[in-house]
């Protein structure tokens, strides 16, 4: 069963872009990811699993950089929460995108880090610490930086209660990240188990996001995939490209550089997707974005995996490769050992 987890983990990529294509292809068959069960958002249960696991990777020590380092903490989370949606704000007006998509473009811009940020920093030889911290702190903002952003980009023309999107991020986000951190911290064996499996079973929850949001919107994706696509990989690079400037203008090291580019480019498309699901529901499209976000992203890991694994030094590569099945979460204990 670990060797079946660890295949998924690894192939997680190519898992997410078939899923992908069924989405578009057999959209009535992952309706059910869109909808309730007992009153329940069945996304928002899939979301939850995913930050569950990223709670049972995380320690408290991990938020003890802030205190050590707070200037390189103050930089990169200003430039996470003002990049990226200033990005997504230009990219709507420069390709003057609807109402549905400017609201999903901006959602990506506005959510946190994504955890997957801290395996491409390993890998590229970046601040791991550093990363780590940001994804962490990001994360703990959200409720409140996230809908206050979104409010103050898009409130005007797009009606939307602030306050509910707090509500939905501290139960999506933060309460099943501190049911793993629990775990972690009172059942540490059970965690050091499950960090085997869980990677895995977040894989497929986010495939399943995807396809569920694919399908749903199928019909207007296939309209324009090209824009949605395009307006994607240009937030995501720009991204990564500003936030790797203004590090080098604010004097940060080549290796705090680029911990905070990749920051910055990463976001957590899947809290956006569910985001706006449950908060624009008369704009269906505003989810495509984050899925589509998703999806690139898994495409852009596996590529830039496939780079760096032939470019650093054997120690790494060993380390890293074994990582590869933990796109979605940050197994800091592997973090700590170096």
């Amino acid at each position: 069963m670990k060797q079946f987890c660890a295949l998924i983990g690894k192939f997680f990529g190519i898992i997410a872009i078939v899923f992908l294509a069924l989405g578009l292809t057999m959209p009535q068959n992952f309706l059910w990811v869109l909808g309730k069960v007992g009153g329940i958002s069945v996304l928002s249960c899939l979301l939850g699993v995913v930050m569950f696991g990223m709670g049972t990777t995380l320690n408290l020590k991990d938020f003890a950089l802030v205190l050590k380092r707070p200037l390189d903490i103050i930089i990169g989370c200003c430039a996470q929460y003002f990049v990226m949606p200033f990005l997504a704000y230009l990219l709507s007006v420069a390709f003057n995108l609807d109402p549905a998509l400017t609201t999903g473009v901006v959602l990506v811009g506005t959510c946190p880090g994504g955890t997957s940020s801290n395996v491409i920093t390993f890998m590229s030889k970046g601040d791991v610490a550093l990363s780590v911290t940001m994804t962490s702190v990001s994360t703990v903002l959200s409720p409140i930086l996230t809908p206050f952003i979104t409010y103050l980009i898009i409130g005007e023309k797009i009606s939307f209660d602030p306050v509910g999107m707090f509500w939905s991020i501290v139960q999506i986000v933060i309460l099943p990240i501190c049911l793993g951190l629990a775990v972690k911290s009172f059942l540490p064996k059970l965690a050091e188990k499950a960090t085997d499996y869980l990677p895995a079973v977040s894989s497929i929850a986010i495939s399943l996001i995807i396809a569920g949001v694919i399908g749903a919107s199928r019909d207007l994706i296939l309209k324009a995939p090209g824009l949605i696509l395009l307006v994607v990989i240009l937030h995501n690079c720009c991204g990564y490209a500003l936030g790797f400037a203004i590090a080098r203008l604010t004097g940060l090291s080549w290796k705090k550089a680029v911990a905070l580019s990749i920051e910055v480019g990463m976001q957590n498309s899947g809290l956006a997707t569910g985001l706006a699901k449950a908060h624009f529901a008369a704009l269906p499209a505003a989810t495509v974005p984050g899925a589509v976000f998703s999806a690139w992203h898994n495409v852009e890991h596996t590529v830039v995996f496939s780079v760096l694994e032939r470019s650093v030094d054997a120690h790494v590569v060993t380390v890293g490769s074994k990582r590869l099945s933990d796109l979605l979460f940050v197994e800091l204990r592997h973090f700590r050992e170096l």
